[in-house]
């Protein structure tokens, strides 16, 4: 009897898994890399920012500016700053080197991105040159009104996009669970959106709509607000990058917010389009670090397995959960909810202008506990706070393939996605 064994990304490591080849149904991964992954991850952003996508280069962009705002993201996200950041700052400064350039991590309605967590993502010496400054939702007095977004929300943004001659904002793209992909307009809202806006965008009609899905961007009405906000912000120029599963470069995109943006989100869609198939158990991850520092993120790789697991089965997160749940704004609809059915009509019943923080993460876990039981492993994580929140803990992936299969039998056929967040699920 054949086997076939997986290695699982589980923080900034590795767990392999082995199973007889006959019980598994599938190893579901992004396609296409391998030519990519052979060139210089600096070649490939030099050379998008030497041909910018619909738009002037970004030396010519900046040649006259006094003060540019670059956004980028926070410690959640695998962008790999050390490498884009300073090449972007460079091409900016070629015509302009005195330009005064303030850099906004993006922090969304996420928590302060820590001093330790900075320098980790950026690099002592970059910290050292340049002008960072943290968002902070929560600021009333760091916030602008940008005027109204298509759905009626009222946009509120950082005020230092009304104190630059340019805005400019570095990120990655990668499906999205709900916003369809990550990227782009995203750097805006929710990146350095007032909590006010945060909360209505996220609200729980827009989490519940059919085009709030992984890989949808037609009709998608949490993409429409962000990118009418990126729009009112009067975003200018992107670069945003795509990544393997080693989290390298494989592919780079700069120049017009929405026209850029759309080329990266077509690239990756071909390369992440996987076809749906159904198991009794799924495997999954959230990719490792920094996507998997706790439960709240890991909700994203967990709806990758949602579109794949059978009514009734059983979906295995491999999370490290290093920072732990995420926050009791997200935990508590589901420890303080009898079952997850009872958390997620609850959350359905809030209007649009009562939208509570976190409440959509606990929406999405919810709709997915109502499918199939989830098994978190993490040994990181407390074993009682996951139980509390109607899943199962292992603290190993072997564990937890035991109690999967005494939930659906011995006989389970297991599908496994190493990298829950990488793939878009297509019928």
């Amino acid at each position: 009897m054949g086997q076939t064994t997986v290695s699982i990304p589980y923080g900034k490591s590795k767990i392999p898994f082995t199973i007889n080849s006959d019980q598994c149904v599938a190893v579901l991964r992004p396609i296409g890399q391998t030519e990519a992954k052979q060139r210089d991850e600096t070649d490939i952003v030099e050379e998008a920012l030497a041909n910018p996508i619909e738009s002037p280069r970004l030396c010519d962009l900046a040649q006259s500016c006094q003060r540019i705002l670059v956004i980028t993201s926070d410690h959640t996200r695998p962008l790999p700053s050390r490498i884009t950041l300073p090449l972007l700052l460079a091409e900016m400064r070629l015509k302009n080197p005195t330009v005064d350039v303030q850099i906004i991590v993006a922090t969304g309605y996420h928590r302060q991105t820590r001093k330790e967590e900075l320098i980790e993502k950026f690099g002592q010496s970059l910290i050292d040159r340049e002008e960072f400054v943290i968002h902070d939702c929560q600021d009333a007095s760091q916030m602008v009104y940008k005027g109204q977004l298509p759905s009626g929300g009222a946009l509120w943004l950082n005020n230092r996009v009304d104190q630059a001659d340019l805005i400019v904002a570095e990120g990655f793209i990668e499906p999205h669970f709900f916003a369809g992909f990550s990227g782009g307009r995203k750097s805006i809202l929710p990146g350095i959106a007032g909590a006010e806006s945060i909360l209505a965008n996220h609200c729980a009609a827009f989490i519940d709509h059919p085009a709030a899905r992984t890989g949808v961007l037609q009709d998608n009405p949490m993409h429409l607000d962000m990118v009418d906000a990126a729009r009112k912000a009067s975003l200018s120029f992107i670069l945003n990058v795509m990544l393997d599963d080693d989290k390298k470069i494989t592919g780079a995109f700069a120049g017009h917010p929405e026209a850029a943006h759309a080329s990266g989100c077509r690239a990756v869609a071909h390369l992440a389009g996987v076809k749906k198939q159904e198991a009794d158990i799924v495997i999954t991850s959230n990719g490792g670090y920094p996507l998997d520092q706790n439960l709240y993120q890991a909700v994203k790789g967990m709806t990758a397995a949602e579109a794949c697991v059978r009514p009734g089965g059983v979906i295995i997160m491999v999370a490290a959960c290093e920072d732990g749940l995420g926050g009791d704004a997200f935990c508590h609809w589901l420890t303080e909810a009898s079952t997850p059915a009872a958390a997620l009509h609850k959350i359905l019943a809030i209007p649009r202008d009562q939208t509570n923080a976190d409440q959509w993460q606990a929406q999405i876990l919810a709709r997915v506990l109502q499918r199939a039981a989830v098994i978190v492993v993490s040994d990181c994580c407390d074993e009682r706070s996951i139980t509390a929140m109607h899943m199962k803990h292992a603290a190993t992936l072997d564990q937890a393939w035991a109690q999967a299969k005494t939930i659906v039998g011995d006989s389970a056929r297991t599908l496994i996605i190493p990298d829950g967040v990488s793939v878009i699920v297509q019928d």
